[in-house]
């Protein structure tokens, strides 16, 4: 349980966040402008092009300029000289301070990291133990050279194994599957839509349900960290994001004695933060949340990581520097300087709550009702409060019981403030997967 003082002053974080919202909600419909296609039909332009002199201002006007914006001052570290991304941020999970950022508001292709609005939109709706079979429409219309887990057609898949795929190995097959389920691709792109709004992502305009590159398919590093920070308070969400590794289902076939058997195979999640690679390691204090690679996107990356109870959300689109793993690389050095930072530098912006948190927020004797926008944790129930991390054995379904967010660290689930979003409470981090060392 926090200490008194500082649930004292999350409080007032609370009360500011909700007033400079609303403060904000009515011109920021206005400060965000429509996707501007290049000549080449592209939602974004080269490397080498400048951001828009004027970008939104939800979250706070500094974060609509162009360039980097940071309230140096003494005691506080000078940010990485080594960042080449178009557009970044870092961000206090809790609070939603954004302590830096550079080029906040720039519209760009999102690639997979769209699938961050995919998951938080739809998760709530299905439970994880629905079972599917695939038909041959349901992967109609995924775009030549996608990420796949390997999904075939008249196979059964349970709603827990399609969101594997979508998490770790961002299989397109997964995010149709699950669309189809969902009356359709088109409904799916709708209420994708409707839920950026909501959450006042207003940067972003969804055409494609996987993050395919697709004209005027855009979002932005702040709409971008928005999005994960209300998909990190489902529980669901938490777990598929931390997972390293899990067993997926493969096809249906007959073994050599004429048997029919369907035996499973191992998928590794692409968030190289998380799992780790030959030049970079698995960052310290990660829990995930999702990668992305097109070619128009380039290289896209949102995590999300703990250290000496401080959550901080980073963002990165598009490095220009064309080194392997390099979204990684700069991702890592925006947490260590954040995780320096925090404390002592001054906001220059904020994650503003969604509209209806807002709102609920601003009405006199407000009370606060469970993880905000669905528990996601389809119909199997909340862990209590009390509930202990269990140990790195491999869970009952096949997950890494490593990079898992099996259970919920004691007294962490604690509200700080009223209101039911975020910026009230702290949520349950997997907690093997921030206190592992690289394997």
């Amino acid at each position: 349980m926090p200490a008194p003082k500082k649930t004292a002053r999350r409080s007032l974080l609370v009360t500011s966040a909700v007033l400079s919202s609303l403060a904000l909600a009515a011109p920021a419909a206005v400060a965000a402008p429509s996707p501007s296609p290049s000549p080449s039909g592209s939602p974004s332009a080269s490397p080498s092009a400048t951001p828009p002199a004027s970008m939104s201002t939800v979250g706070g006007a500094r974060l609509g300029q162009p360039g980097t914006q940071v309230n140096l001052a003494s005691g506080v570290p000078v940010l990485p000289k080594d960042v080449s991304a178009r557009s970044w941020i870092v961000a206090d999970a809790e609070t939603g301070d954004v302590l830096a950022a550079h080029n906040a508001h720039w519209r760009l292709a999102p690639a997979s990291t769209l699938k961050m609005l995919f998951a938080d939109t739809l998760l709530p709706k299905f439970p994880r133990t629905a079972q599917h079979k695939v038909a041959p429409s349901d992967l109609a219309g995924i775009g030549s050279g996608s990420s796949m887990v390997g999904i075939k057609e008249d196979e059964t898949y349970t709603v827990h194994d399609l969101w594997l795929g979508v998490f770790l190995r961002s299989g397109n097959d997964a995010v149709h599957v699950l669309s189809a389920m969902n009356k359709g691709v088109e409904n799916t792109v709708r209420e994708m839509n409707e839920h950026a709004e909501e959450l006042q992502a207003l940067d972003t305009h969804v055409v494609s349900p996987d993050g395919y590159d697709a004209e005027g398919q855009v979002s932005s590093a702040y709409d971008l960290t928005l999005i994960a920070r209300s998909g990190m308070q489902k529980k669901d969400f938490r777990e598929y994001a931390s997972t390293v590794t899990a067993k997926f289902p493969g096809e249906t076939k007959k073994d050599k004695k004429g048997k029919t058997v369907r035996k499973s195979f191992e998928i590794q999640n692409t968030n190289r933060l998380l799992a780790g690679d030959s030049d970079v390691p698995v960052y310290q204090g990660i829990a995930g949340v999702k990668n992305g690679n097109t070619t128009n996107a380039g290289a896209t990356f949102t995590g999300v990581a703990e250290r000496n109870g401080k959550v901080l959300l980073v963002t990165v689109m598009n490095p220009e520097k064309d080194e392997h793993n390099e979204v990684y690389k700069e991702t890592a050095r925006l947490f260590d300087w954040g995780f320096k930072a925090a404390g002592k530098v001054q906001p220059v912006g904020e994650l503003v709550p969604p509209k209806s948190a807002a709102r609920a927020s601003a009405q006199p004797g407000a009370n606060p009702s469970g993880e905000a926008g669905g528990s996601g944790d389809g119909g199997s129930g909340t862990a209590g409060t009390g509930a202990k991390p269990v140990a790195s054995a491999p869970a009952a379904d096949g997950s890494s019981g490593i990079g898992v967010a099996l259970g919920i660290t004691g007294g962490v689930l604690v509200l700080l403030a009223g209101g039911a979003f975020l910026v009230n409470r702290r949520w349950p981090l997997p907690d093997l997967v921030r206190r592992r060392t690289r394997p």
